[in-house]
């Protein structure tokens, strides 16, 4: 005899099919959060390499706000001083969000860039990613001397052709990783180097 359907039996089918594709969801977590974490730590790994002199140790990673936002940035050694400082910094593009690493070196200046995140214009503002010409301008780019906004506005920065808000949006996202270190790291990094140099002098009196 089969069983009548009623509101009782539905439920109850709905709830198991629920438990089934919860445990399912679990077990593909549970396999793929390790390897999604990995893959996304050796992209870091890497954009950190790209945008600061080289280091020989493990960057040191830290959290701070900043004018109402968490910056994440990481710190770099090379001989027991600070070779750079990779920030991640991030604005709003023609497309949505623009994220940038940018890494400083310990006198204020831009070593180099590298896009995280772009959802600009394929052809357009999404050759700020591709663009070496544009790219390769912030390469040394000493803000005490230029000023990091596109020449149409007044500033010292070549924007990318038909693409002004992808450009100026680049520009601000350094300007605001530049900022930062200048307010929070300037010092420690001044420090740093003092405290490195002094114990190199002292290493060498003992010897």
């Amino acid at each position: 005899m089969a069983v009548k359907s009623n509101f009782k039996n539905m439920v109850l089918c709905l709830f198991f099919v629920c438990l089934v594709c919860s445990a399912i969801l679990g077990v593909v977590y549970a396999m793929t959060k390790d390897p999604i974490s990995k893959t996304e730590a050796a992209k870091t790994t890497k954009s950190i390499a790209l945008v600061v002199p080289h280091f020989d140790a493990e960057p040191v990673a830290d959290t701070v706000s900043f004018n109402g936002t968490d910056v994440v940035y990481y710190t770099t050694v090379n001989g027991g001083k600070p070779s750079g400082y990779a920030i991640e910094s991030e604005t709003s593009g023609f497309g949505g969000v623009l994220k940038l690493m940018v890494g400083i070196t310990p006198d204020g200046k831009v070593y180099n860039t590298s896009v995280l995140k772009c959802n600009e214009t394929p052809g357009l503002g999404a050759k700020c990613t591709t663009d070496e010409s544009f790219i390769s301008q912030f390469k040394g780019f000493d803000p005490s001397v230029k000023k990091l906004v596109v020449k149409k506005d007044g500033g010292d920065v070549d924007a990318i052709t038909a693409s002004t808000i992808t450009s100026r949006a680049y520009a601000l996202a350094i300007k605001n990783a530049v900022d930062f270190f200048a307010q929070n790291l300037a010092e420690t990094s001044q420090t740093m180097n003092q405290t490195a140099v002094d114990s190199t002098a002292v290493k060498n009196m003992e010897e």
